[in-house]
């Protein structure tokens, strides 16, 4: 813990220096636009969409839970807007200063220039809220090279990175389990993120009474992901989620009644929140005395080493926590640092599918990504 404090502090000062800097330029606007307003009530709204997230995660303990919930949904639009501003907003003062140096007002320039930047702005946060909140649905159909028991077809549902909490909430939950029944799975895969991050608005919410209306023939299976570690209460979480029906994998191999496999790994996030290990691919299989001639289902959370897994024999490999950037241009660095970072990606005989999430983090907001649901469908050859 003490070796992630400087990593803190680095990057809560990079978002002071930028909060300032995007807070100066939009004060300029606002004295040009409304220069009979008060810069206090610029400065309290600024602040406010700014640092009611920060405020919220780091003074939990001293509020009403209604106040927290109500900080952190302001918040996190404000971080989605403060991200775009990021970018948008040097672009806009230098061809501010570009308009100015050939003859336009000052005021012309800063407010036109403003104006564009808000109009660009307002799009985003439209077509963000848009992609974040109406899912899709999918579609992958595969092969595996192996007889499925009595089965020629499996259907699997997968929904990742749901990321419930104080922004998503039962209402986008609902709009799983109905799509969900929609599909007639098989078989329901949560490969991790279920949570945002603490469990309160879980339990406060009653979100397991809507959680409970996943069902399929073959079961409910999920794994946890870094969120469910950040937030802790790990032993809670499995419990609350055992007791409708939904049993969490912790390196841990269950075989289906067809003669299928789906093995469940710890998340990654496990080695730096806690004192556990988790087991290679390979070791996880081992212990369970896997029969490798049947298919194997793999849900880890995170992407990596997918040749591990398509070397240990795993024939589907789920995996979520990219979000594929979420917005862009995030996707460019989720592509750098991960082989798969979505979509589908043949490894030798494996198939490895990352999905983009079903929830959104932090700001409810999705630029050049969409939530969405997995629908896939699979075919044994064998």
């Amino acid at each position: 813990m003490r070796s992630r404090i400087p990593v803190f502090v680095l990057i809560l000062l990079a978002y002071l220096g930028l909060s300032a800097f995007i807070g100066w330029s939009g004060l300029q606007y606002w004295n040009v636009v409304m220069p009979a307003a008060p810069d206090a009530l610029f400065i309290f709204v600024y602040v406010l969409l700014a640092f009611s997230y920060l405020i919220a995660m780091l003074a939990r303990r001293a509020m009403p839970y209604a106040l927290y919930k109500a900080l952190k949904v302001i918040g996190s639009y404000g971080i989605g807007l403060l991200f775009y501003a990021v970018l948008l907003v040097p672009l806009a003062d230098l061809t501010a200063w570009l308009l100015i140096l050939t003859g336009t007002d000052a005021s012309v320039a800063v407010t036109v220039v403003g104006s564009a930047v808000l109009a660009v702005m307002a799009v985003l946060l439209l077509v963000g809220s848009w992609n974040a909140w109406n899912p899709i649905v999918r579609r992958y159909d595969i092969e595996i090279a192996k007889p499925g028991g009595g089965r020629k077809e499996l259907r699997i549902a997968a929904a990742s990175d749901l990321h419930l909490g104080t922004m998503v909430g039962k209402r986008h939950l609902s709009r799983l389990t109905e799509r969900v029944a929609s599909l007639a799975p098989d078989l329901i895969l949560l490969p991790g993120d279920v949570l945002d991050d603490s469990i309160e608005p879980f339990v406060r919410e009653n979100m397991a009474e809507v959680m409970s209306g996943l069902r399929a023939p073959l079961g409910v299976y999920a794994v946890l992901g870094n969120h469910e570690y950040i937030g802790g209460h790990i032993a809670e979480y499995v419990e609350r989620m055992r007791a409708i029906g939904i049993d969490v994998l912790l390196d841990r191999v269950v075989e289906l009644e067809d003669g299928l496999y789906v093995a469940g790994r710890k998340d990654h996030a496990v080695e730096s929140f806690t004192n556990e290990g988790r087991l290679t691919v390979d070791a996880l299989l081992e212990s369970s005395n896997v029969d490798r001639s049947k298919p194997i289902i793999l849900m880890d959370h995170q992407p990596h080493q997918l040749g591990a897994a398509a070397e240990a024999g795993v024939d589907l490999m789920l995996s979520g926590h990219t979000h594929r950037g979420q917005m862009m241009p995030n996707h460019l660095i989720t592509r750098r640092l991960f082989e798969l970072d979505w979509g589908y990606l043949r490894k030798g005989v494996m198939h490895a599918i990352v999905s983009s999430g079903f929830g959104s983090w932090g700001p409810p907001l999705r630029i050049g990504s969409r939530s969405e649901l997995l629908d896939i469908r699979v075919t044994f050859q064998g």
